[in-house]
């Protein structure tokens, strides 16, 4: 468990959706590599980290197992799952097909409201970049694009892409973040909601398919 003494996992706030915001983060730090692929971690040692009681990390754990993020070694905890390069590889390639053109076409659809709460969304983005909080930081990034492609109107499209970002890993995040590199990048979410404001629906396309390229890119390096 001494991975975890020196990461950015941040205490959790106790509320009525404490399982949901536990799981939120443990998968968030999967992702981030803060808990590392083949490593195996404890409900009652997570527990003691987050601030909380080993059962909702417990719960939440077994939801991870479900989507194929961790898996159970009775008596001993959870494993994180290892994910192989040809893997995100064909994960990148999937989202580059959906993710572009669904900016392209929802360019028109978002409204003023919307602008600005994208806004908001994409400075929390570079804030936590700058911090280092990569748990932050990756549900932050979740939470922002799940946001724009929920304007298409098709859960079945926002629910393959939330399982295909699940199961990338950005175990480039934190180098990144120690060097301040992440947090320049993260400035393109600003540039995204920008250019969506503008009405400039191809730049917007563009903008993300080189986006999603820094996870095959810097953000896979470690």
């Amino acid at each position: 468990m001494s991975s975890l003494e020196h990461s950015h996992l941040t205490m959790v706030k106790k509320n009525v959706s404490l399982r949901e915001t536990v799981t939120q983060a443990l998968r968030a730090a999967v992702i981030s590599g803060e808990m590392k692929p083949g490593e195996v971690y404890s409900a009652p040692t997570l527990g003691k980290r987050f601030g909380v009681s080993p059962t909702p990390v417990r719960e939440a754990m077994l939801d991870l197992a479900k989507e194929g993020l961790v898996v159970s070694l009775p008596n001993k905890g959870f494993r994180v799952t290892e994910v192989s390069d040809a893997d995100l590889d064909d994960i990148t390639a999937l989202r580059l097909l959906i993710e572009p053109p669904t900016v392209r076409d929802v360019t028109a659809l978002i409204d003023s409201a919307g602008l600005v709460r994208l806004r908001e969304m994409a400075d929390a983005i570079v804030e936590y970049a700058g911090e280092g909080d990569l748990i932050a930081y990756t549900e932050a990034d979740r939470a922002f694009h799940i946001t724009i492609l929920e304007y298409r109107g098709n859960r079945k499209l926002v629910s393959l892409i939330s399982d295909l970002r699940a199961h990338t890993r950005l175990l480039g995040l934190a180098p990144l973040a120690a060097s301040g590199k992440l947090r320049e990048m993260a400035l393109e979410h600003v540039e995204l909601v920008d250019l969506i404001g503008a009405g400039k629906a191809n730049e917007a396309q563009a903008l993300m398919t080189r986006h999603i390229g820094h996870v095959r890119g810097e953000w896979a390096k470690h």
